[in-house]
């Protein structure tokens, strides 16, 4: 039988001595965020989970550093045309609604294109009913935004929360995730005032390889953490 293991070397036990191990759950990983960030001043702060990645973490930061909780919710609409420019999105931010500029919301809409642009914000309304139910919106403005995923990817996800985000004029956004690629923190590290990332492994793969349990809650669920339980 021929051996077709990678034979070993002094830089691949070097290599796999620097990877880091899976964390345990996404709660583990929020707790070990929260303690990252013990230091920062977020007397006037919130922390905005991105749904569903960051939910399980955001709860243990909420809990350790007394901060009001909110969720982020994403409704990707067009790819644009040219290549490396984010999807045309709208953002539910705390309960408020911000849409892309190149977005229009007719009262009454004729075009095709402008029959799926109100549907899909109906359809983001809808989901924003049932992860925040009667929850009023919360207002940012001047505020540090802590904003919390499971991981970063590619950096699209983050970069669009974070477009959102700066049209609610938040005085700081702090990016925090438990582990990203290189290249999506240097994404994230230029449109974030700070970035916060406990590991950067490479190479990434996808987010669920850094977790032995990686288990998300549906959005029916989400609304119990806003009302406490």
């Amino acid at each position: 039988m021929v051996d077709r293991s990678v034979p070993a070397s002094s830089h691949n036990h070097a290599a796999a001595a620097n990877r880091p191990s899976p964390f345990p759950s996404l709660r583990t990983a929020g707790t070990l965020l929260a303690e990252k960030l013990r230091d920062r001043d977020l007397s006037n702060a919130f922390v905005l989970a991105i749904a569903l990645g960051g939910r399980r973490m955001a709860n243990k930061k909420t809990t350790e550093h007394h901060l009001p909780f909110d969720l982020l919710l994403i409704k990707r609409l067009l790819m644009p045309k040219e290549s490396g420019r984010p999807a045309l999105c709208a953002v539910s931010a705390g309960g408020t609604i911000v849409l892309d500029d190149e977005i229009a919301l007719p009262t009454y809409p004729s075009e095709p294109i402008e029959h799926f642009f109100v549907d899909a914000v109906k359809q983001l309304r809808e989901r924003e009913t049932v992860c925040r139910a009667d929850h009023p919106p919360i207002d940012v403005a001047d505020c540090t935004v802590v904003l919390v995923d499971c991981a970063i990817h590619t950096g699209s996800t983050m970069q669009i929360a974070i477009r959102a985000l700066r049209r609610l004029k938040p005085a700081r956004i702090i990016s925090a995730v438990p582990v990203a690629s290189r290249d999506g923190h240097a994404l994230i590290e230029q449109i974030a005032d700070e970035t916060v990332a406990l590991a950067q492994p490479e190479p990434f793969g996808h987010a669920g390889m850094w977790y032995e349990d990686f288990s998300r809650p549906p959005d029916e669920e989400l609304v119990n953490l806003l009302d406490g339980s």
